[in-house]
């Protein structure tokens, strides 16, 4: 317990030397994390630079992914397990190399369960679940929900031919975590892509204030 708090609070501090805001990116395999890192890159990467840690059990491929889209990455191969660390975080800000960049996300692996139990060293957490998976996914595992600042609704370009109602699935968040803030999108379509961008750039600038 105590070596992971010393762990913690070595991140928090590279982070905070450097200027850097970290956001622990979850949810469940599919739901669109590299999708929508892949269309932020591309948008912000003139004004925010961007950089990612990558959890997966095996495979680089979503590092490779994100590495061609220009952006700096890092993968952490886990094994067997169904999410990322204190240590494995801390382990991947020094491979990464953060003196540079204004923002890093930590994208966890794929899991709606495991990853939620464990403090990462993020200044916030953002979950992301898709219209393919259905709208009760917050009730149905709400350790992870009870846990984001934000709540990403994800593939909106499929509701025309899924059965997935979108104000349910808000009411199932909000019945679950009332001060987690909620979008809707679609990376595919850059439907709302905006509002995501700008809710990015605004928590940016609230943390470099903090630091001021």
């Amino acid at each position: 317990m105590i070596k992971t708090i010393n762990k913690l609070y070595q991140t928090e501090s590279i982070l905070k030397e450097h200027g850097v805001f970290c956001i622990n990116l979850m949810s469940s395999p599919g739901s669109g994390k590299t999708s929508l890192l892949e269309s932020t890159i591309e948008a912000l990467k003139d004004k925010i630079k961007i950089g990612v840690i990558e959890g997966d059990l095996e495979t680089n491929n979503d590092t490779m992914r994100i590495k061609a889209k220009g952006a700096k990455s890092y993968q952490i191969t886990t094994g067997q397990a169904c999410h990322l660390d204190a240590f494995m975080v801390h382990e991947g800000i020094h491979n990464l190399g953060i003196e540079d960049l204004d923002l890093v996300f930590i994208e966890n692996v794929g899991n709606l369960v495991c990853p939620a139990a464990y403090d990462v060293g993020s200044h916030m957490n953002v979950v992301l679940f898709s219209t393919t998976e259905g709208e009760d996914k917050p009730v149905k595992y709400p350790v992870m929900f009870k846990s984001a600042d934000l709540v990403v609704i994800t593939k909106t370009d499929l509701l025309q031919y899924l059965d997935f109602d979108i104000q349910k699935a808000k009411n199932y968040v909000k019945e679950v975590n009332p001060r987690a803030d909620i979008i809707t999108l679609s990376s595919k379509t850059k439907e709302n892509l905006d509002k995501w961008l700008k809710y990015l750039e605004f928590k940016l600038e609230i943390f470099r204030n903090s630091l001021a």
